[in-house]
């Protein structure tokens, strides 16, 4: 798959969805400090999903009505890092095809996918 990782998702997500075989532009290392708009027209313009820490994308989304190939909100607070990297991969490997298009939150013990997105 191919992801944009906005500034939010810790570095160990990133590199080890790469060892994954994934394609992921690190926006914390190529624009750092570009605005939730910004990054989210990036992700879309490549049909890139859009992995976030940040609720703000949803408010982009639902509330304004931008358009979107995908979001996957992690939601995984108090964990270490080597842990949410796995959590994170094993959703993706078992979710890929539903991930592009949905807006979806990857939460300690849980995954939702809500499909689709406008």
């Amino acid at each position: 798959m191919i992801f944009v990782a906005d500034e939010s998702v810790d570095q160990p997500i990133v590199a080890r969805l790469r060892a994954d075989g994934h394609l992921v532009e690190a926006v914390s290392e190529l624009s750092p400090g570009i605005t939730d708009d910004e990054v989210l027209s990036r992700a879309t313009d490549q049909g890139a999903v859009l992995m976030t820490a940040d609720k703000d994308f949803g408010e982009l989304i639902y509330r304004q009505g931008r358009a979107s190939t995908g979001v996957v909100l992690l939601r995984l607070f108090g964990l270490a890092a080597g842990t949410k990297a796995d959590i994170v991969c094993r959703v993706v490997q078992a979710h890929a095809a539903e991930l592009s298009g949905a807006f979806s939150v990857i939460e300690h013990g849980q995954v939702r996918i809500r499909r689709p997105i406008r």
